[in-house]
């Protein structure tokens, strides 16, 4: 099927705004994106419809562009038989969202790449996920698979009605059977609990086995529960958690940034993309956990982990890319992160490489399986164990530091991964967020103003009263309105940024997003969907008219969640109980939707958690050296539910209690609800006043 002109291939893939896809478009595959055409086009041809749903960091989609879709005869069965068409699911979760729950369904399998076959109104009938050319990898090859699907087409439609009409009745039936009655939340939270509890891994912290994923809503559950319940074993899980993702090959010991999961369930050897929403919740939890365990190695991880977000991914107008690839060249696998013994030889004078092929076990768990000469760089020993019997010009941990700064050096001279630099209204929320809370409890200021100049670009250029936010910013203006998660995810963002600097203009924002979420979002039980029918500004092709409710994390923080969370916090920042109130009405229906969902509903457990206790506030009043001692302390310090704020706040920021009279030099309030303990004017005070789920005493 030639396009204008004689065109042949991928050719409408050239213009795209996606990384994704104008990476594709020099295939010889006639690739049409996500829109009403291609479907227009399979009406009139009477063909079905061939969906690949990838993303340009998902390694076995650039497996399956490379080989599979670069063989002529799987491009010749395609144009002869189907209408091909390629999605971007980070350009269009809401349709990667139905299209993954379609064919789970049907085959029980999900993931990226996702391939679907439609009927030409949208409705899946086969699918599945990476596939071959020829036959291998235990798949059947795609060639066998075309020629099949086209058959049934041609021969046998009934199957394929009842195939598609199988995956209908299948939705239908996992809607109903999560309908159920309304468990208490506390009842919930004791439900998730245990669930976590069996699956946390005492050996290698984390939950579950591998391929092992970050769950940071898990471990701030864990953290919250330990201050619930006063069991330091719990809060234990969350710091050995905390501490192996740390040491593991997941984190990029010598770049910074977590990479997506784990291919083990030790932390070794990483699946190699790295996220901008994965890097957001864990920037986050990670200062959580600073706070809570002052643990100089958490510091050190979050210092790696903004250093990569603002070195790679951040747009010098403001805001953050999508994500770094796995890959930098066809074949690769994990190439530009790994190393040789040879090429850190080269790299390294001999004491600087004697300690760390030590330090970072070269030759151990983190050898490649497909290449064992190459090695995933992780921590196997305490810096003074490795250095023990080796010659070093300096202590350890400088010849440590000059070594890892040789090797980052010497990596920059490699084909460097492509990092996908679309700015997406999700992610940038998370990250405004995680970067207002990282700098206000490191005291970096420079930190805490790129999360205001992605939060300015953002309100000025891709808000519009009554529609909320954009879900893609581009140079030529915004787009993608009416998605859940942009709005829950940047108004949270907001929240935690106006608490930061105690700057309305960020709460009216906030407030604005969360109160169109609360009128346009509403579907049954008062679920949020997923997108809002009135303000969704994209082809309703298929499934999308269908509600749809982003419930369970994935590992990130659902959208329900992500509500109720910044409900609660907005309701604590502002002293204001209608807030609280709208998360508490919202838990209650998700709660009897996941109850069973055990590691998956920790996010909405946690916000469960927080509704139990009552939230803090911390003022510090003064100023001068005295003064500044007591705010470090007071951002250092931790609680699941704190403000801390220099001076006494002004409105919205009321304080919502009487402030104690006294002397009125340099001095820190801790109050908690509607009650203050006697002001302190040492900053070692502080945290032991806040560390207690018992109320202040006045």
């Amino acid at each position: 099927m030639a396009g204008p002109g004689g065109r042949v291939g991928a050719w409408r893939l050239a213009g795209a705004r996606s990384t994704y896809l104008r990476g594709a478009a020099e295939q010889a595959i006639e690739w049409h994106p996500w829109g009403p055409e291609p479907f227009e086009l399979a009406k009139r041809t009477g063909r079905p419809i061939l969906l690949d749903i990838g993303a340009s960091w998902c390694h076995w989609c650039h497996v399956m562009d490379e080989g599979t879709y670069a063989d002529p005869e799987v491009a010749r069965l395609l144009a002869q038989f189907f209408v091909a068409v390629k999605v971007d699911r980070d350009e269009h979760p809401e349709v990667d969202r139905r299209y993954q729950r379609q064919v789970g369904t049907l085959t029980g399998e999900g993931g990226w790449p996702l391939t679907g076959f439609l009927t030409p109104d949208g409705e899946t009938f086969l699918g599945g996920t990476y596939f071959p050319p020829t036959d291998g990898h235990g798949r059947p090859g795609f060639r066998r698979v075309l020629k099949e699907v086209a058959r049934l087409w041609k021969e046998e439609p009934e199957k394929i009605r009842q195939n598609a009409t199988a995956v209908q009745d299948g939705l239908a039936r996992m809607r109903s059977a999560r309908a159920g009655g309304d468990p208490a939340l506390d009842r919930f939270v004791d439900g998730v609990r245990s669930d976590l509890a069996a699956a946390y891994d005492p050996r290698n912290g984390g939950f579950g086995t591998a391929p092992k994923f970050p769950h940071p809503t898990a471990v701030s559950f864990l953290l919250w529960d330990a201050f619930d319940s006063g069991v330091a074993e719990t809060a234990e899980r969350a710091r050995e958690t905390l501490l192996r993702m740390a040491d593991g090959g997941m984190y990029d010991q010598v770049g910074g940034g977590f990479h997506r999961y784990s291919v083990d369930d030790g932390w070794h050897i990483p699946h190699f993309e790295k996220m901008g929403v994965d890097n957001a919740a864990l920037i986050a939890t990670y200062a959580e956990g600073l706070q809570r365990f002052g643990e100089p190695r958490f510091e050190e991880v979050l210092r790696g982990t903004l250093g990569w977000v603002r070195g790679v991914l951040g747009d010098p107008a403001g805001g953050w890319g999508a994500s770094q690839d796995a890959d930098n060249a066809p074949g690769d696998d994990g190439g530009y992160f790994t190393w040789t013994r040879g090429e850190l030889k080269s790299a390294l004078d001999d004491g600087e490489f004697r300690l760390l092929v030590r330090f970072f076990g070269v030759g151990t768990e983190g050898q490649m399986p497909h290449d064992p000469e190459r090695n995933v760089l992780f921590r196997l020993l305490p810096l003074a164990e490795a250095a023990e019997g080796v010659p070093l010009s300096a202590a350890p941990e400088t010849v440590l530091r000059r070594a890892v700064e040789k090797l980052a050096a010497v990596r920059a001279q490699r084909p460097t991964p492509t990092v996908d630099r679309a700015l997406y209204a999700d992610i940038n929320g998370r990250f405004v967020g995680a970067l207002a809370r990282a700098g206000s409890v490191l005291g970096d200021r420079a930190v805490i103003a790129d999360a205001q100049r992605a939060a300015d670009r953002w309100l000025n250029a891709a808000v519009e009263p009554g529609r909320g936010i954009a879900h893609r910013l581009d140079p030529n203006g915004a787009g993608g309105f009416g998605l859940l998660e942009d709005q829950v995810a940047f108004a949270g963002g907001l929240v935690e940024l106006a608490g930061v600097l105690a700057e309305p203009k960020y709460v009216t924002a906030a407030t604005e997003l969360l109160t169109l979420v609360d009128r346009e979002f509403r579907g049954e039980d008062g679920l949020f969907r997923d997108l809002a029918p009135r303000l969704y500004d994209g082809p309703a092709i298929g499934d999308l008219g269908a509600a749809s409710y982003p419930l369970e994390d994935a590992p990130h923080l659902s959208a329900n969640a992500a509500a109720a969370l910044a409900f609660e916090r907005l309701g604590a920042l502002l002293h204001d109980e209608q807030w609280v109130d709208k998360a508490r009405a919202l838990l209650g229906p998700v709660a009897a939707r996941i109850g069973g969902a055990g590691l998956f509903a920790t996010g909405s457990a946690w916000a469960a958690g927080l509704l139990r206790a009552p939230a803090a506030t911390v003022v510090v009043e003064g100023s001068g050296a005295p003064a500044a001692a007591l705010a470090r302390a007071a951002r250092r310090a931790w609680h699941p539910n704190v403000w801390v704020f220099e001076g006494t706040p002004a409105p919205p920021f009321s304080l919502g209690v009487a402030v104690p009279e006294g002397r009125r030099g340099a001095r820190a309030l801790v109050c908690r609800g509607t009650s203050c303990a006697p002001p302190v004017t040492d900053p070692d005070a502080i945290a032991p006043l806040l560390a207690s789920a018992a109320p202040a005493t006045p």
